[in-house]
């Protein structure tokens, strides 16, 4: 299990497991955020908890973010899919170090393409330190 909080500690989540991967993506929102997703469905692999604030993109995705220290913690899908189940992912920058630091990292070009593209050898801890 991994865990992860915002800087103020008031927004939370909680990954159950281990993730294959964690995911960097070029698209026009997350460049700006500078996070490292790794996703699961609502309730079922990950939990998250405390208020949060919301930057709706498109119809698709919500944005949830501390509305105290303004960090970004997760994204949830708006709707629910076919099965009912909402897909959502968790910004991993909120773990610590440790925790995910040997996780690989998976490349999304989410600008142009909307492709996975191929692993380059690279782990969590290679963009932090």
């Amino acid at each position: 299990m991994i865990e992860g909080t915002c800087h103020c500690g008031a927004v939370r989540w909680q990954f159950d497991g281990l993730p294959d991967g964690a995911t960097a993506c070029n698209c026009t929102v997350c460049r700006r955020y500078g996070v490292l997703w790794a996703y699961d469905y609502q309730d079922e692999g990950i939990r998250v908890s405390g208020e949060t604030r919301t930057y709706i993109r498109g119809k698709a995705i919500e944005f949830h973010f501390c509305p105290t220290c303004g960090c970004v913690a997760f994204w949830r899908s708006q709707r629910p899919s076919q099965d009912g189940r909402r897909r959502i992912a968790v910004n991993l920058r909120l773990a610590e170090p440790g925790a995910v630091a040997q996780i690989p990292i998976d490349h999304f070009d989410g600008l142009d393409t909307f492709d996975d593209l191929p692993r380059d050898g690279k782990c969590v801890a290679d963009y932090w330190f």
